[in-house]
């Protein structure tokens, strides 16, 4: 039998959604726009790898935009199973964005080094960074927030995403203040291979979670709290269960598993029995679910099983 989840999402989470990945990619125009200007004033190697970091997060999430659009769309007949899994692409797309920028930095801060440096306006430069990061800071945590609200990887991933951009911004901050303060500028491209090696972990995860999705990566803490549940609601009808697997697609959870009833059950009984089963694992999670049971009898079952592969075997050996 099949089931789905009670709670899906309303036009409000999806307009709420929306909104939001529209105000990243305004903000990351706006962003792009504020650094660029910095490292004009400034010729700072720093301020240069952070600007190139915003350019890689419009390219990502612009990608996302288009991912979070398509993954809303219904099944049709030419994805049955609808469009959700683009979501793990958009992940692992942003994942390599973010890969890509922090090769670019490493390149530009050891190329401006070996070539000498030139730094003006520093404090001016400084200022803008600043602006740019606490407007990133407070992106990145709405994003993050939503999309773990409403259990989406595109709103999740993005926000990682501008988070590390801020996180950017807050060691070219760094490198510019020791600058100003010590008047040694190798300070400036120093900061700048600091700050993208560590953005270079983030995207990696991001890359690794994207490919853990795609290949249908199992979760242990899911898997451990979907077996509890039907280890105890099917000891209340005195029912077995097994076959049980699961996958995220992306923004909803999809469970399969067996039960088998005492062969003197009454099919109406059995299904009320298993639908009470599934609507426990409905409520432990408040993401969504769609869950296919197959009903077994208990009595004989792994004779059956046995004697339907022998009739198999023994028309595929003619």
């Amino acid at each position: 039998m099949f089931s789905e989840s009670p709670t899906k999402r309303t036009e409000h989470d999806v307009r709420r959604m929306s909104r939001a990945v529209k105000l990243s990619l305004g903000v990351g125009f706006f962003m792009l726009l504020i650094k660029f200007y910095a490292f004009a004033i400034t010729n700072s190697a720093a301020i240069l790898s952070d600007a190139a970091e915003s350019v890689v997060h419009v390219l990502a999430v612009s990608f996302a935009a288009y991912s979070f659009y398509l993954s809303l769309k219904p099944a049709d007949e030419k994805h049955m199973y609808g469009h959700d899994r683009v979501s793990f692409f958009s992940a692992g797309f942003e994942g390599a964005m973010i890969v890509l920028a922090a090769i670019y930095i490493i390149y530009e801060a050891i190329h401006k080094w070996l070539g000498g440096l030139a730094l003006q306006n520093i404090g001016t430069g400084t200022y803008f960074i600043t602006l740019a990061t606490i407007i990133n800071g407070g992106l990145g945590w709405y994003l993050v927030h939503q999309g773990k609200k409403y259990h989406s990887i595109v709103l999740e991933a993005n926000g990682k995403h501008v988070l590390t951009d801020s996180w950017t911004s807050l060691g070219v901050i760094v490198g510019l203040i020791l600058t100003m303060l010590t008047g040694w500028l190798p300070f400036d491209p120093i900061l700048a291979i600091i700050v993208a090696t560590n953005i270079l972990w983030t995207g990696g995860a991001l890359i690794r979670r994207s490919i853990g999705g795609l290949m249908d990566e199992s979760d242990p803490e899911i898997d451990a709290k979907i077996r509890e549940i039907l280890a105890r609601e099917t000891s209340k009808y005195n029912v077995k269960f097994h076959g049980l697997r699961h996958r995220n697609a992306g923004t909803k959870l999809l469970i399969e598993f067996h039960l088998l009833f005492h062969e003197n059950i009454l099919i109406a009984q059995a299904h009320e029995q298993a639908t009470l089963i599934e609507q426990e694992i409905h409520k432990a999670f408040p993401l969504q679910i769609e869950i296919l049971s197959h009903l077994e009898p208990l009595e004989g079952h792994d004779e059956i099983h046995q004697r339907l592969l022998k009739t198999d075997n023994s028309r595929l050996s003619r």
